[in-house]
Parts: structure tokens; C-alpha cells; sequence
């Protein structure tokens, strides 16, 4: 029984004990003093998707690929989310930062030619130095970085945020120097010397608002390979290209902070057991028993953030779990971390009711069975990293048996979904399919 030491365990773990609230200042109608200082509990957050399409520098018969990205925002006091990076903040002053950076880099290779050998998938952690002069639109960052092989690559960049009402702009230059180890392995694919290098980047990230806290996200890139890299034999193109075009829902970013809210964080245990059946067999009550009874337990933690989404009356919470799944006959026992964020709608009929709806990315340390079983029918290499969905129903315990001791007590049922959306995105090994277990479980808010 080997338990994954993946950095990503720090993170959730850290995200376990974020801060619930973070100062901020609420201007009064018609006072002239400076306003008071209240303590706002509505979060920081967002959620939203797109589209990448990218270039590919190999020799093969794909010449570009797309990609549907799922992103997550999220920012306290001392953690971050932004689309596809987040950490820690170590130390913050009034001009720069530093932080423990976790961050996705996209591996872009001919869909069926090089998979084999190469790891897509991959989220880079490091440290990283962000400076901005207070009212200035130019940054500069640095960061040193390194996969899960410690194959090591440094990013330096400057910009500047340009603000234009509606529209904000970031453009940027960078230089990536890659070690060659980096450069062996992924320019080279396990397969040749390559050595050192240093790429140039140029990009231009832009941000349009639509409506309410709703924005259009746009950017481009383009890359310069370095000589190493471009003397590759597998590699044919001097520059990669690459244009994202999404949408997302960044709370209070038009809005005033909202000084209370009535959600409260939650512990939610729960216990499943796995079945081959999808999701549409589930829903409609079709669903099959898996012979092979594999189960898991899991725990989560729910941090609040809002009461309500786009004006509709929906608790939100950032919810980071972990999920144990148990040996069996047919596998070991391994550990799943998820990342997501869970939404609520409360309803009386004629008890307390409430349905849930969790999305975010889940990584599992080991492929489990079920999951296995459905890729090597396909013929298809399996993710670790998916889709994670949650899909619920709860009944508030205390009201429905009239026991004061069972206040803030949910008996529910759940479904606990890791998907690769289709097939539709490398960030999951562009794989159709993926696993679903049939939960029950206890939620008590605090």
C-alpha cells in the first residue's frame, strides 16, 4: 500500500485551513470621512471555460490540436486560484509577492504519434517572484519550475495591464530557459539528446465585460523554439502557436463585497461503491452493480462563498476533498485528490431539501479498475487527471426528525463523476470516458 506524496496533497491540505474572510473597504452614501473598515465574507471566486487551439511543432500528420479547458479563480488572503495555475502566497508586500505556484503547461503532440511516450498531462510546481510598482501597469515575474520528474524550466516575464473601461490588455514578451533534462524529454521524446535551451514568447491576454460579473476571455501566443529544440529530429516548425477564447463568472468583480453571508463551512464523509453504468443510466435509475464491488470513502471540506450565483438564490463553496479507494480483487488500495466547486439550491417539499452541483478537476494517483477496465476496452491510454462532477440530493436531518442534536445535519445521496469531457481535451489524454460511483453521505455545517 504506497501513499502519493504529490505536491497537489499540499495544496488541498492548505486550502483546508484558507481564511474566511479578507478586510475590505465599503464606501457609505454621503459621508465624507473614510469609510469604515468591515469584514467581508463574500469570497473572491470564479469558474468558467474555453477553447484553446495550438500549433504542433512535431513532424506528423496532425498540424494543430483544441483543447476545452475547464478554469477555476479563487483568491483569499494567502491562497489563489487563476484559471490554470494557483498556490500559496509566502510573502506579500505592497509591490511583490511570493508564492508556491502550481501551474498546467499544455504538451502539445500529434494526438495518436507520441502519446505513448510522452506525458501530456502535466502540472509544473515551483516558486515564484511577482513584482508590480504600486499604481504602475508594467510587472515583471519570475519563477523556477519543475515537473513531476524534476525536469527543470525558469519562466521570465514582463507586461503590462492596460485598463480600458470594458476591455482590460495584458501584453507580455518571456523567456524560458530549459534545462536538459526538459528539453531530452520533451523535445527529444525519451528518444534523443537535445540539451539546453531558451525559448521567446509574445502574447497578448485581453478580458472584455459582458454583463454583471460576467466577462468574454481572449489571448494569443507565439513561441520561438530554441535552436536545440528546433534541431530536434521530431521537430519540424521554428515557432508554436496558440489562441484561447472563454467565458467566466468572476464573483464580486463589478459588485460590492457583501459584509455577511449566511453559508456555513461544512464536513461532508462519504461512502461509495462503483458501477459501470454512465451517467445518463444513473440519473434515469438504469444503473448496474459492479461485480468486482470496488468502493471508496472520501471527505471533503466545504469553504462558503457566496449565497447566491448571478442572482439566484445558490450557496457556493470551494470544496477540496480527499477519497480513498479500497483494495479489492482487482486493485490496491490508492488516493484521489479533487479540487471543485459545490453549489446549492434549498427547497421545502415537505421537508428541507437541497440539490447540489460540483464541478472541478480531480487526480487520481492511481488509475482505478473500473476506469481501466472501460480505457482498455477502447484501446485508449487512461488519465489520472479528469473532469471531476458532483451531482446531489440531502434532506436536513434535525427538521425532518424534529431532533435539536441533528441542526445542521444533510443525510444525502451523491454522485461522484471523473470524466474527460468527451474526449475533447488533452488536458485529459483526450479520452471518452471515465468512472462513476454511487455515494451516500453526512454533511454537517459549523
Amino acid at each position: 500500500m504506497k501513499i502519493s506524496k504529490k505536491p497537489l496533497l499540499l495544496f488541498l491540505l492548505a486550502l483546508l485551513f484558507s481564511s474566511p474572510a479578507v478586510a475590505n473597504e465599503v464606501p457609505v452614501a454621503g459621508q465624507d470621512e473614510i469609510p469604515p473598515v468591515t469584514l467581508c465574507q463574500e469570497q473572491k471566486w470564479g469558474i468558467g471555460f474555453g477553447v484553446r487551439v495550438a500549433s504542433i511543432p512535431f513532424k506528423g500528420d496532425d498540424s494543430s490540436l483544441h483543447d476545452f479547458i475547464p478554469l477555476l479563480y479563487f483568491e483569499d488572503e494567502h491562497l489563489f486560484l487563476n484559471g490554470l495555475e494557483g498556490g500559496v502566497k509566502l510573502l506579500s508586500r505592497a509591490e511583490w509577492q511570493l508564492r508556491l505556484l502550481g501551474r498546467w503547461r499544455f504538451f502539445d503532440v500529434p494526438d495518436d504519434e507520441y502519446n505513448a511516450q510522452i506525458d501530456t498531462d502535466v502540472l509544473d510546481w515551483g516558486l515564484q517572484l511577482h513584482y508590480q510598482p504600486e499604481q504602475g501597469p508594467l510587472y515583471f515575474e519570475v519563477d523556477f519550475m519543475a515537473d513531476e520528474r524534476q525536469r527543470l524550466s525558469s519562466n521570465w516575464r514582463t507586461g503590462l495591464e492596460i485598463d480600458g473601461g470594458p476591455v482590460r490588455l495584458k501584453p507580455y514578451a518571456g523567456l524560458r530557459f530549459k534545462s536538459s533534462r526538459f528539453n531530452d524529454y520533451y523535445y527529444g521524446l525519451t528518444m534523443a539528446d537535445v540539451g539546453s535551451g531558451l525559448d521567446i514568447i509574445l502574447g497578448l491576454e485581453a478580458r472584455y465585460h459582458l454583463f454583471d460579473d460576467v466577462f468574454l476571455l481572449g489571448s494569443v501566443e507565439a513561441t520561438w523554439l530554441d535552436s536545440a529544440a528546433r534541431d530536434s529530429l521530431y521537430v519540424e516548425d521554428d515557432f508554436q502557436e496558440n489562441i484561447f477564447l472563454g467565458i467566466t463568472y468572476q464573483n464580486g468583480s463589478t459588485t460590492l463585497c457583501k459584509s455577511a453571508i449566511a453559508a456555513k463551512p461544512y464536513l461532508r464523509l462519504a461512502h461509495g461503491w462503483a458501477t459501470p453504468s454512465d451517467l445518463n443510466d444513473i440519473i434515469s435509475f438504469n444503473r448496474e452493480r459492479d461485480h468486482d464491488n470496488n468502493q471508496l470513502t472520501s471527505l471533503f471540506y466545504g469553504h462558503p462563498l457566496a449565497d447566491d450565483l448571478l442572482g439566484l438564490p445558490l450557496e457556493s463553496y470551494l470544496t477540496p476533498g480527499f477519497v480513498w479507494h479500497w483494495n479489492s480483487g482487482v486493485q490496491e488500495s490508492s488516493q484521489e485528490f479533487v479540487l471543485a466547486f459545490k453549489h446549492f439550491y434549498t427547497f421545502a417539499w415537505p421537508f428541507t431539501w437541497r440539490l447540489g452541483v460540483g464541478e472541478g478537476l480531480s487526480y487520481a494517483a492511481e488509475v482505478t479498475h473500473i476506469e481501466q477496465v472501460e480505457m482498455d476496452e477502447k484501446e485508449i491510454e487512461a488519465s489520472k487527471w479528469l473532469l471531476y462532477l458532483d451531482f446531489s440530493l440531502d434532506l436536513d436531518l434535525g427538521q425532518a426528525l424534529r431532533l435539536d442534536a441533528l441542526d445542521d445535519v444533510w443525510l444525502g445521496y451523491a454522485i461522484h463523476h471523473r470524466s474527460g469531457i468527451f474526449g475533447s481535451s488533452s488536458m485529459f489524454g483526450n479520452i471518452k470516458g471515465g468512472s462513476n460511483y454511487n455515494t451516500v453521505y453526512l454533511q454537517y455545517h459549523f
